[in-house]
Parts: structure tokens; sequence; C-alpha cells
């Protein structure tokens, strides 16, 4: 992890200590192992230059501009996108905060006023498809003609496929997080998918039964699927708990209610209330059920936390990513 990791805006000057940068520049929605071939160069880049390797990223996601009528399950928000990019070793993340004014700027007032005048790169590193602009006139020739011009490299990437030969993109990773199948996304993310959200009170009903939980919510856009799982729960502090998380709508005992996440930590007995908190999850083990009484509810809980159990014992690390984030 960097040390001295920053999040700035790009709309503020930039700190004179990031200029002169190497910068990879993408959406980066999920930092998955497609996105992480384009982050390697980068920093390989800055390494070679001797030259701070920095991320330029857009907020919110330009889909929710142009298509703000569909919701997006965004894989990363900003905090969590900061801590991946932190971890693989980044000075910074700038954010461009995306707008219709800014997506109306020609291709060339991008690269003069966001690359060359804000950032002052010496290098850009980015997707063979990346494109930029108004009505996306920019694209990879434009971008490396105009390098030449401004006086910075240019690095293009080719996709990244999986071992299937398959392009690894965050929309197949969102398909099979809506499926539950998150063994296979971690797959493509190099890392387990990890949420984090501040611990809120909820009914105290896993307490009275012997499971008591810490209740997140995530984003109503999450489209996750509601079910249960074992997962690693992370404090603010750092330290690490085996669990098994419900995410749903608690069909036994509240029919009605929006979706939570419900995460019962292994082994501990404290306050989590206000907390920032992370789950990162390893295993989908079944879907929700309506049980037929609280005892019922109760024997399969053991059941879930029996099997929770078994299955992060046998659990190792994808990359280093995947160690620093669930283990």
């Amino acid at each position: 992890m960097t040390d001295a990791f920053e999040r700035v805006t790009a709309t503020s000057p930039l700190p004179a200590h990031l200029r002169g940068g190497v910068v990879a520049i993408g959406n980066f929605d999920g930092v998955h192992r497609g996105h992480q071939a384009v982050l390697d160069r980068a920093l390989a880049e800055a390494r070679r230059r001797g030259a701070p390797p920095l991320v330029l990223s857009f907020e919110p996601h330009p889909r929710k501009v142009f298509r703000p009528d569909i919701p997006l399950f965004v894989l990363t928000p900003p905090p969590m996108k900061a801590r991946l990019l932190s971890h693989l070793g980044f000075a910074a993340l700038v954010e461009q905060p995306f707008t219709r004014d800014f997506a109306s700027l020609s291709a060339e007032a991008f690269v003069t006023g966001v690359l060359e005048e804000n950032l002052g790169i010496t290098h850009a590193v980015t997707g063979f498809d990346f494109h930029f602009g108004k009505d996306r006139q920019g694209g990879p020739a434009f971008l490396m003609a105009a390098g030449e011009r401004h006086g910075f490299g240019v690095t293009l990437v080719d996709a990244f496929r999986d071992e299937g030969a398959e392009v690894v993109s965050s929309s197949r990773i969102r398909a099979l997080l809506c499926e539950g199948e998150v063994a296979e996304a971690a797959g493509l993310l190099g890392y387990r998918f990890t949420v984090e959200s501040e611990v809120i009170g909820g009914q105290r009903l896993g307490r009275t039964l012997g499971f008591p939980t810490a209740n997140m919510r995530l984003s109503p856009e999450a489209t996750l699927k509601e079910g249960i799982y074992a997962v690693r729960f992370r404090r603010a502090d750092g330290t690490l708990h085996n669990g098994v998380a419900s995410f749903g709508r608690r069909p036994t005992v509240d029919d009605n209610g929006a979706p939570l996440l419900e995460t019962f930590v292994f082994d501990f007995s404290g306050d989590l209330y206000g907390e920032t908190c992370e789950v990162s999850f390893f295993g989908f083990l079944r879907t929700e059920v309506k049980f037929d009484g609280l005892d019922a509810l109760v024997a399969q809980m053991k059941r879930d936390e029996v099997e929770a159990r078994a299955l992060l014992a046998g659990v190792r690390p994808l990359s280093d990513l995947d160690s620093a984030i669930a283990f």
C-alpha cells in the first residue's frame, strides 16, 4: 500500500509533488484483472521514469449521467476504488467530476485542460478502446497524436482475456454477482468482491436467537443475489473475522423490509454500531427461505455457520491484492 495515497479532484490544482506523473486513464469500476493490465503498465512506466503513478477516473460513472433512468450496480464506489489502487501502489486517484458540460468538451480541450494543464502528465496509459471528448471524437489515434503535440507519451493496452479467452469486463462481473456467483466473480476481479458500509441498528432479533448480526445497507442499485454467503468481516481497525452473512429481506420475520446485509461475525462480541466495516464474499451457500417459525430458522442458521466455517478454513489468497483486502 502507498503510505501517503491521496484522493484529489481534477477541478482543484494538483499538488506539485504529483505533477509530471504517469496517469492511467479510465473508469476502472471493479479494478478487475482487465483494468489491472492497464494499471500494471502504468506502474511499470512510472517506475521506469521515476514519476508518480496516478489514476484519472470519472465520478459519477458516465452511464449514470447519460442513462440516469437505468440503475447501475457500481462495483467499487470511490472509497473502495481508492483503497484498491492504494494497495496496488499508486500515489493518487484523481477524480474528474463527470457532468454533461464536461462530456461536451472537445477531445482537444480534454487533453489541454485536464492532461496538460491540470495534471501536467509525462505519460498516459489506457485501454485500446478508450474514447473521450464530445461525441467520443477522441480515440487511440487522436490520443497518440495529441501526446506528440503536447509532449507526453502514450501506451495503449490490449483487452485482457481470461483463461477461457473471454474479455474480462465489469458487466460480466455484475452479471455473475446478480446470480450469486461470487467465486467466479473473484476469478475475474483477482480478489474477493468486497463492500463497505456503516454498521447500523436493527431489530436485534438475531441477538435473542444467539446470532447477533452487524447490519449494513448497500446501495439500492446493488443487485447482488439475495441469499446466504460465507464472508470475511473487516473492522475499521483492520481486524478480520470470518462470518456468515444474509443479504435480503428476511422473509421469515420481515417480508416487506428493504434489502439488508446482516453478518453474524464469528468469535466476536462487542458493539459495532457506527463503525464503517467491510464484508468480503467467499461463497454462496443458499437462497433465502421463509421458514415455518423461528426454531426452524435457528436450526438452519446453525447449519449455515458450520458450512461457512468449513469453506473459509480452506481459502487461500488469489493475489497480493486479495491478500491485502480479505486476508
